[in-house]
This record gives structure tokens, C-alpha cells and sequence, in this order.
């Protein structure tokens, strides 16, 4: 093996919410051979495996008896150059920010909207990460993942992904793809989405009426600094729930109880709604049980206030679940991968 195997290691400094639990066995792959190396000894050793990208999409809620491959590649580049389109690759295990940060800094825009995410580029793709009315399918121009059963690499298009909100392929049969690097379309044209949230407020209060990637960068890293808790300070994954998508009808018999309700038509039969509001609206933001608690400033994030196990705030997601459905008759559904 080319990578050093740990035994009995802390996961707590490999994952945002920062729950201590130990791996049997941890590895780190920063290339394809190490990645293929690592799973084949573990077939060898009939040791089940974890992927682990930056940890930000997972509660850990007991040890891990298998082995935990994170996932370490680096590498960025141009892969085409074509009037206003711009193809760029990124290896699985570049941080997404920061390739967000490089991206604008080559005068390339469409992934100012996705800035401040927390998580690594490979991991993007599995939920179909999304914030500010961009999702990765918008600007996605391929990717190369490792079919687990057959050892081969295979090339995905956008159709193949089978993107949907918070979904993929990927996420709906996990453990077969291993996720290896990922193309994007981006342009030397910016096309501004700003109309979700308060992205064009900020703009204006900071005077700026015809933004470029950066200011928009710039003020979306702004909003949720202010929203959400930094997870070297405060554990967390981000948002915690997806916002649910109901029937017009839904939304409407809900509307009429709750005149402040926020919703996003999704086209004519189905509406978005923030799951925020609903978990503020029932009492949660600011709630606490001990170290596992709901963030004081946006009810959709839940936090570990220092020593929370995962288990712990499993249960509480269950109860605000329970709770939303009781209340409004609506299913919440936990974004983290849950162990």
C-alpha cells in the first residue's frame, strides 16, 4: 500500500459537526491508484468501506467498523476554450470553495452563486448541491467515477446523472460510484441570478447595480456568514432539511393558516417551501438538549454545542420531524448521510 493505514482513528477533525467517533481503519487516496489500492485491500480484508470527502453532508452517529477512505486529490484545470465557454475540470478532492475562488479568479462565471459551501468538489455532485437559484446541473459538463463492482472508470453526462433536487444517480445507489474528478460549462459572460433570497438587496445596499461574479460571490459569502455558524466554531452540516416541495393545494390550505408562509412556485402543480420558516414557526430556533441544539440565528441548521453525539442529534431531527408533520402535514426530510 502506498497509503498508511490508521487504526482506531478520531473521525472528529474529518467531519463539520465534529462528533468524536473512531474508524476501524482510515486512509487517505490523493489518486486513482491509491483509491483503487485502498478498496482493494479492503475486498481483501472483506472490510466494508466509507467514502469520506470533507465530511460536511454526514452525521456520524456511532464508531465505524470499516474502513474510511477520504478521498484527498487535488488538481484544477482548463479543458476547453471556446468563445464565451469555458470547460474546467477539478479532482473529488478539492475543496469546493476555494475551486469556486479560483474559478472567478480565471474571469469564468457560473459558480458565484454555489460560494461559501462547505465540501469537496466530488461530493458536489451526489446531492446535486445547490444555493441562491443555481444547482450544480445548471453549469455541470460531465464527470469520471469508479464503478465499485466492476473496477472500471465510466464517464457520465448530465442526462446520466439523473440530477433532481438534492438527488442523483449517485445518491440513489450509494456505494456503487466512487466520484473521481468533475467538469463544469462555465462562461467568460456573467449571467446573474440574483432573485433568490436577498442576493440583490445586498448588491444594491452596497451600491452596486451591475455586479460581477466577484461582488456577487462577495455578497452571497456575506448572507451566510450572517445565517450560518462556521463549523471550526459551531459543529454543523449546513442545512439539515431539505425544503419541502407540496402540492399548490398544499401550499394554499397552508397560505390561508399562515399568511406570512414562504413558498417558491415550482411550476403550476408544486410548490418549494422553506423548511426554515416551518421549524421557526413551530418553536425550534434557538432549542437546545443538552450539547445538540438548533442554531440561535437560522432554525434549518442544527448544531453540536461541543460534546453531542450523533445519536443525540438524530434524535432531535426526528422530533422537529415529528413535530412539522403534526403541525403543518408536512414531511421533512434530513439532507446529511446518516451513519
Amino acid at each position: 500500500m502506498t497509503a498508511a493505514w490508521q487504526e482506531q482513528a478520531s473521525l472528529k477533525a474529518l467531519n463539520t459537526f465534529g462528533i468524536d467517533v473512531a474508524a476501524r481503519y482510515l486512509v487517505r487516496a490523493s489518486s486513482d491508484d491509491g483509491i483503487r489500492q485502498a478498496l482493494a485491500a479492503a475486498a481483501q480484508r472483506d472490510l466494508p468501506v466509507l467514502v469520506l470527502g470533507g465530511g460536511s453532508n454526514l452525521l456520524l452517529t456511532r464508531d465505524v467498523d470499516a474502513l474510511v477512505l477520504q478521498i484527498a486529490s487535488r488538481g484544477r484545470r482548463v479543458l476547453g476554450d471556446v468563445d464565451q465557454r469555458v470547460v474546467v475540470e477539478a479532482e473529488a478532492g478539492e475543496p469546493w470553495h476555494p475551486f469556486v475562488l479560483w474559478s472567478i479568479a480565471q474571469g469564468l462565471c457560473g459558480l458565484e452563486n454555489l460560494s461559501l459551501i462547505p465540501g469537496t468538489v466530488g461530493a458536489a455532485p451526489m446531492q446535486n448541491i445547490g444555493a441562491y437559484g443555481v444547482e450544480i446541473k445548471d453549469v455541470f459538463a460531465g464527470l469520471s467515477a469508479l464503478d465499485r463492482q466492476t473496477g472500471e472508470v465510466r464517464e457520465f453526462s448530465l442526462e446520466e446523472c439523473a440530477f433532481a433536487y438534492r438527488d442523483s444517480v449517485f445518491k440513489a445507489s450509494p456505494g456503487r460510484w466512487l466520484i473521481l474528478r468533475v467538469r463544469f460549462a462555465l462562461s467568460r459572460t456573467l449571467d446573474p441570478h440574483l432573485d433568490y433570497g436577498p442576493v440583490r438587496q445586498r448588491l444594491l445596499e452596497r451600491g452596486i447595480q451591475q455586479p460581477t461574479a466577484q461582488a456577487i460571490s462577495d455578497a452571497i459569502c456575506s448572507i451566510r456568514r450572517e445565517k450560518l455558524p462556521d463549523p471550526a466554531v459551531l459543529g454543523n452540516a449546513g442545512s439539515f432539511f431539505k425544503n419541502p416541495v407540496v402540492s399548490a393545494e398544499c401550499a394554499e390550505r397552508l397560505r390561508v393558516a399562515y399568511p406570512g408562509l414562504v413558498a417558491y412556485p415550482q411550476g403550476p402543480a408544486e410548490v418549494k417551501l422553506a423548511a426554515g420558516w416551518l421549524i421557526e414557526q413551530a418553536g425550534w430556533k434557538g432549542y437546545r438538549e443538552g450539547d445538540a441544539g438548533v442554531h440561535q440565528q437560522q432554525a434549518l441548521v442544527l448544531v453540536n454545542h461541543g460534546h453531542a453525539t450523533g445519536a443525540q442529534l438524530h434524535a432531535l431531527a426526528r422530533k422537529i420531524q415529528a413535530d412539522i408533520r403534526a403541525r403543518f402535514g408536512v414531511e421533512l426530510e434530513m439532507e446529511p448521510n446518516l451513519y
